[in-house]
């Protein structure tokens, strides 16, 4: 089993890099229980996240490696999260469920 790696270990570190772009099973709408954090996992690579009435709250570029998911937010922010299962990914403390159609 390979080591899990911190997101400030493999998300660049310049504004400049560009997304790469990602094909896994986890890309579409992820949503909080109450609704509230919206977060969308885009093809491109890139994320776009809502909160409340704030559309496009936070954005910036994500890898997704196995069931892990590494982010790196436009202002800088960094994180690494895990999918539980297919539906279910957690994210700093917060539990989120894919958007069903």
């Amino acid at each position: 089993m390979a080591p899990i790696t911190n997101a400030e270990d493999t998300m660049p570190t310049q504004s400049s890099t560009r997304a790469q772009p990602q094909n896994h099973p986890y890309l579409g709408m992820w949503v909080t229980g109450d609704g509230h954090i919206r977060q969308e996992l885009l093809p491109t690579g890139r994320y776009d996240e809502a909160r409340g009435n704030r559309r496009s709250a936070y954005q910036g570029r994500y890898v997704v490696t196995g069931n892990h998911i590494a982010y790196w937010d436009d202002t800088g922010f960094t994180a690494d999260c895990t999918f539980v299962d297919n539906d279910t990914l957690h994210h700093g403390g917060m539990v989120f469920y894919r958007e069903k159609p």
